[in-house]
């Protein structure tokens, strides 16, 4: 018998370790971490979600940053695993209490020891978490500079993308007498994006990214804030200085309670994980690097131990924003220049786009105090965020917009907090805007039995709260004029089957901009799936969503009528052999308005991955599509080239194929190239507007490198 020390301790677990993984560990001394598939965890997460307004260049940043900085399971808090957003609450509370019991993990492996962790749950979470020692790799500290540079994580990716036919916008067009013409894009049809990033967990990260979007010029114009590429982002964040968490400067994200105020980063909402997203975290500051526009914050922020048991959390951003920006014409009006809103598509092709670029100066300034007991079970915070316009804000004056947010200054306020007890997890957040409004989100998750965990969380923004960075669960896009209730289920009957489903009621008690009275809705969702074998995939979906808009009619005042929209969803994913794998993915749905005829659409795609020896991987699609109208439309999700996203919507009757090859041309170089196009039947034109296409064809080129240093 080993004796009762540290060291017999130790032995004890790598055997019992080894002998219950042994089919694994006779292939490998050390769990090497598997590449993250983004796409199949993002369809996973999301389900099927028929919305261009998912934020997937958002969702990929950060589980880019997960990847790149894994997450040490042997020195994360709970808000830490909470943040992976991929684990339930018993999970994290069993690991926990294993890493108290047992000392740090040995290895990844491990993970099957711990109670509740099952092989999809661990498949899942592998390429963002490390069992690296807590402190092992800050131990090599060391200057700063030399830190930087010996870093492994120091990749340079370079991406170019172009639509190889000529759209509308790009071709000239005859002028005037006085010079003057039909609009026309200024740029070129590139879209070029650079982004260098460097970071160690725990320690320090440094990035910057630069964009230029297709039709967008290259200029450099310091009078008119434009220095080459139309947008420009950097970051230095500074981390576990002592007292000091966190240190930001540049650009960043913050997130706080459940993101009634400040949420940025991997925010799903509603979708086939019907748990584990469905509670927010309180990660904090976190560097961005993202090539959104319009979802960070531009200055400094940081994170400061009091106590072991209290945070505080401290932020300026000033940066500038796009809006239409206009005179008052009335003498008496209350504004002399007001913006009639923000403009969030980062699109500066036109001149009048570019007459609406940051244009409108935004500051914001605000803090977290935030206390965690010692065991980690009880969280509260209180948050503040002030945030002042140099031109006022007033929307358009249409009975809809009667209570949004008008004027210079919105000043909020709220309260978050978070209570484990045994297998229930109780969770929620309050606040009020300067306006009178209020928003409050509450929620359990909850284990009935190993296998059964059910959710549930109310909701309620009020028509006039007002909340700039916030985005806290919701069927609106915003946190405003909002009610509702979600539950939700999952069961694991048996081995290697999982159910899920939820049910959200909602009701809007005022206008909306295509509902001109107050609405209501539901949306539910079901999913059964099947795990064959470790790395393979088997599933079935049906979602139904009800939701009141107005009639299509000529009449002046349509009444709003009830909208149908059912789903159906059938997916395999499974790999044959080490060298291929297959995808296959049956997608339909039928829509329609009130009592009337059903509208369908339809999709099928195939999918075929190849790696041809060590340094080639192959990949291809073929889909044809068949919808009746535009809102019968596909949103289908596509592989693509390194951390980039392509989830096009296909309308009409066609076909879409696209191949990518990733060639490894040595450990530190890899080129990804792409080419994709869709094929429409019964169509002379492509598109509208200046993106209008003459053909039925439409054929999108991507390449990409990337250069580890």
């Amino acid at each position: 018998m080993l004796p009762h020390t540290k060291t017999g301790c130790a032995k004890w677990r790598v055997a019992a370790v080894l002998a219950l993984l042994l089919p694994l560990a006779a292939q490998a001394q050390e769990y090497v971490r598997p590449a993250a598939d983004l796409d199949r965890l993002t369809q996973e997460l999301f389900a099927e979600i028929q919305s261009d307004q998912v934020p997937y260049e958002d969702l990929y940043e950060t589980l880019l940053q997960y990847y790149q900085t894994p997450l040490s399971l042997n020195s994360a808090s709970r808000e830490d695993l909470r943040g992976l957003l991929l684990l339930s609450e018993n999970q994290i509370s069993k690991l926990l209490e294993y890493r108290q019991q047992r000392g740090p993990l040995l290895s990844l492996y491990e993970l099957q020891a711990v109670p509740s962790f099952d092989l999809r749950s661990i498949y899942r979470i592998a390429p963002f978490v490390t069992a690296q020692a807590a402190g092992g790799a800050n131990a090599l500290r060391g200057p700063l500079w030399q830190r930087v540079f010996k870093e492994d994580n120091n990749a340079l990716f370079m991406r170019y993308e172009r639509v190889l036919q000529t759209r509308k916008g790009y071709t000239t067009a005859p002028t005037d007498s006085l010079g003057q013409g039909p609009t026309r894009y200024l740029g070129s049809p590139d879209k070029l994006m650079l982004r260098y990033r460097v970071s160690h967990a725990k320690d320090f990260s440094l990035g910057i990214t630069a964009e230029k979007d297709a039709g967008e010029q290259l200029l450099w114009n310091p009078t008119a804030r434009t220095y080459g590429p139309d947008f420009l982002s950097a970051h230095f964040v500074l981390q576990e200085r002592g007292k000091l968490r966190t240190l930001a400067v540049g650009d960043y994200q913050l997130q706080f309670g459940q993101g009634l105020l400040l949420s940025s980063g991997l925010q799903v909402g509603k979708g086939a994980e019907t748990i584990t997203t469905l509670r927010r975290s309180s990660v904090g500051v976190r560097p961005y690097s993202s090539i959104l526009e319009s979802t960070f914050f531009r200055g400094a922020a940081a994170t400061v131990s009091l106590s072991p048991t209290v945070r505080a959390t401290g932020f300026v951003s000033r940066k500038r924003v796009d809006a239409n920006v206009q005179q008052a014409a009335d003498s008496l009006a209350e504004f002399d220049e007001f913006s009639s809103g923000f403009l969030l598509t980062g699109f500066h092709r036109t001149a009048s786009e570019l007459a609406n670029r940051q244009t409108l100066r935004e500051t914001v300034a605000g803090g977290n105090l935030g206390y965690t007991s010692r065991s980690g079970h009880l969280s509260a915070g209180l948050t503040a965020v002030d945030t002042h316009f140099d031109k006022a804000i007033q929307r358009r004056p249409e009975l809809y917009n009667q209570y949004e947010f008008r004027g210079t200054h919105n000043l909020a306020l709220g309260a978050h907090y978070s209570y484990v007890r045994g297998n229930v997890l109780l969770f929620g957040e309050t606040a009020r805007s300067s306006s009178g409004g209020w928003g409050t989100v509450n929620g359990v998750l909850a284990s009935l039995a190993p296998t059964i965990d059910v959710s549930a969380l109310v909701r309620h923004y009020s028509r006039d709260f007002h909340t700039l960075y916030g985005n806290a669960l919701s069927e609106n896009t915003r946190n405003i004029n909002e009610s509702g209730l979600y539950l939700g289920l999952k069961l694991r009957p048996v081995a290697r089957w999982e159910v899920s489903a939820y049910y959200d009621q909602f009701r809007f008690p005022w206008l909306k901009y295509g509902v001109g009275a107050p609405s209501a809705g539901h949306d539910w969702l079901a999913r059964v799936a099947y795990s064959p074998t470790k790395t393979s995939l088997l599933y079935a979906q049906i979602r139904s969503r009800q939701k009141d808009y107005d009639a299509s009619t000529d009449q002046p005042a349509p009444l709003p009528v009830p909208t149908t929209r059912q789903s159906l969803l059938l997916y395999y994913d499974a790999n044959p052999t080490l060298i291929l794998g297959l995808r296959t993915r049956v997608q339909a749905s039928r829509y329609r308005e009130d009592n009337g005829p059903w509208q369908r659409g339809y999709v099928l795609a195939q999918d075929a991955s190849v790696a041809v020896g060590r340094r080639l991987r192959l990949t291809a699609r073929y889909a044809i599509f068949d919808t009746d109208s535009y809102d019968t439309r596909q949103y289908v999700f596509e592989q693509d080239v390194l951390y980039a996203f392509s989830v096009p919507a296909l309308s009409g009757q066609g076909t879409r194929i696209y191949g990518i090859a990733e060639i490894n041309c040595s450990r530190h170089l890899t080129f990804w190239l792409r080419l994709a196009e869709t094929h429409y039947r019964y169509q002379n034109t492509v598109g509208s507007g200046l993106e209008e296409i003459q053909g039925p064809r439409r054929t999108e080129f991507k390449a990409q490198v990337r250069y580890r240093f």
